[in-house]
C-alpha cells in the first residue's frame, strides 16, 4: 500500500550544498513550480490511495511562492507533512507555515558557522538559527537535521549539545551515495553508531545503519519498497520511477493516478523494485524509511526502538510543550 508522497514542489535551490545537486547543476536553475491546482487535484487522489505522509522537498521548498497553501491543503485529508528547509526564506514563512507542518525540519551541516556555509556555499548558518527562534516563538518544534558526512562526524557531539541548548530533537541524517557521492566510511558509521546509542535526544535509524553495515540494498534479496509505498511527483507533474535518486522512467499524470498505479508499467516496476542493476548497494534514506515501516525484516524491526523514541520526543513531549505555550501566552 502506498505510505508516502514525496513530492517536489520545485527542483530550484538557493543554495550549493557540496553533497547535494540541485543548487549546483544548471539545469535545475529554470525549471518551474508544481501548480497549485494540479497539486491539490493530486493530493486528492493519492489520500484515496492511502497516502498517509507527505514531504514537500526540493530543491528548497519555501522558493514555492504557494507552500503554505499546499500544507494547509494537504492537513485537509489528515496527511501528515513534512518540510525540510536550509533556512533562508523561513522568516518569510513563518506565521504562514505555524501549526500546519508537522515535521518541521531545518538542515544544518556543521556546529561551526563558517564550515556550514562553506559546505552550503552561501551564508545561511545564522538564518538557520534565527529560522529555529521564531518557529519556537510560534509554538513551533522543528528538529535540526544534521546531514553527517566523512568530514563532519566528528562534530556530533557538538551538534548535539546545540540541539540541547536550543531543546530540540537532532536528526542524524547520514549521507548514501548517488550521483558520485561516496557515502560513509566504516569509521564514520562506527562512530555514529557509539555516539547515538542510547540518547533519547537523538534519531538515528537503526534500520538504516545496520542496511550500511551490510553493504546496502541486495538486489537478489531486496528490501526497498520505492515502488510499492512510495510515489513520487515531479513539478512537472510526472510520476517518477523507480525513485527520483535512480530515475529510469516517468509517467505523466494525465489521466487518474489510480489508474496509472495499476497500469502495466507500475505493475512491472513493483515487480523490479529493489532488483535493478543500479539498486545494487543503494541505502537513500527516501526510500528505506518507508520500506522499513513495518516490522517484515531485520532492518524494519531494527529501525522500531528508533521511530518508538522519535515519535514520543516529537509528539508526546511535544505536546505538553504545546500546552504549556498556550496556558503561558
Amino acid at each position: 500500500m502506498l505510505l508516502l508522497c514525496n513530492y517536489y514542489v520545485t527542483y530550484r535551490c538557493n543554495a550549493f550544498c557540496e553533497f547535494c545537486h540541485f543548487g549546483v547543476h544548471e539545469n535545475f536553475s529554470n525549471t518551474p513550480y508544481a501548480d497549485l491546482e494540479t497539486f491539490k487535484d493530486n493530493i486528492q487522489q493519492v489520500s484515496k490511495l492511502g497516502v498517509k505522509f507527505l514531504d514537500l522537498t526540493g530543491g528548497e521548498p519555501l522558493l514555492h511562492k504557494d507552500i503554505h497553501l499546499m500544507v494547509e491543503y494537504a492537513k485537509r485529508f489528515r496527511i501528515q507533512t513534512s518540510i525540510t528547509s536550509n533556512g533562508l526564506l523561513y522568516p518569510k514563512f513563518a506565521e504562514k507555515l505555524a501549526g500546519n507542518v508537522d515535521l518541521l525540519h531545518f538542515s544544518l551541516d556543521s556546529p561551526d558557522e563558517e564550515e556550514h556555509n562553506k559546505i552550503r556555499k552561501v551564508d545561511c548558518y545564522n538564518f538557520v538559527l534565527k529560522s529555529i527562534d521564531i518557529a519556537k516563538s510560534l509554538g513551533e518544534y522543528p528538529d535540526i537535521l544534521f546531514t553527517v558526512t566523512n568530514e563532519t562526524y566528528k562534530k556530533l557531539p557538538r551538534m548535539h549539545q546545540l540541539a540541547k541548548e536550543k531543546d530540540l530533537m537532532l536528526i542524524v541524517n547520514p549521507v548514501f551515495s548517488y550521483f558520485g557521492n561516496p557515502g560513509l566510511n566504516e569509521e564514520a558509521i562506527n562512530f555514529i553508531n557509539e555516539y547515538c546509542t542510547g540518547k533519547m535526544d537523538i534519531y538515528l535509524n537503526q534500520g538504516f545503519m545496520k542496511l550500511r553495515r551490510d553493504g546496502g540494498n541486495n538486489i537478489n534479496d531486496p528490501k526497498c519498497k520505492a515502488v510499492s509505498r512510495v510515489i513520487v511527483i515531479s513539478p512537472y507533474n510526472e510520476i517518477i520511477l523507480p525513485c527520483y535518486h535512480f530515475e529510469n522512467d516517468k509517467i505523466k499524470i494525465d489521466r487518474p493516478i489510480k489508474e496509472i498505479r495499476n497500469s502495466q508499467k507500475i505493475l512491472d516496476f513493483k515487480k523490479m523494485e529493489g532488483r535493478f542493476e543500479f539498486c545494487q548497494g543503494c541505502t537513500v534514506n527516501c526510500y528505506f524509511e518507508p520500506s522499513f515501516f513495518f516490522p517484515t525484516n531485520l532492518y524494519a524491526i531494527s529501525s522500531l526502538t528508533s521511530k518508538f523514541k522519535y515519535s514520543y520526543n516529537k509528539f508526546v513531549k511535544q505536546k505538553l510543550k504545546k500546552l504549556r505555550y498556550s496556558n503561558g501566552k
